[in-house]
């Protein structure tokens, strides 16, 4: 991302945001930023780690994506805000065909 008009601090901190698994409003508001800003950069960031991922021949045609946490105690704040939940993320490619080795 050569021709960014984001200073050094703000690309900067707009990765960290981004790894840390913020959302691109959020990280607008935190680095100062309009949120179609953010949200660009943190789509072109997804663009960057697709284009240079190894193996992608694995997941070929439709793949289905889902998200769920674990953990937690029952009182006080529930869902993802929650104290002590694990995120945990899984990929299903419809359609093909596995093999047991």
């Amino acid at each position: 991302m050569r021709k960014s008009r984001l200073s050094g601090y703000k690309k900067s901190r707009l990765i960290e945001l981004f790894i840390a698994g913020s959302t691109a409003r959020t990280a607008a508001s935190l680095v100062g930023v309009n949120k179609s800003t953010a949200s660009y950069y943190f789509q072109r960031l997804r663009q960057i780690i697709y284009d240079h991922s190894e193996h992608l021949e694995l997941l070929d045609g439709e793949v289905e994506a889902d998200e769920s946490y674990f953990g937690g105690r029952r009182k006080g704040k529930r869902g993802r805000g929650a104290g002590g939940k694990v995120p945990v993320f899984g990929l299903l490619n419809r359609g093909a065909r596995f093999t047991q080795r």
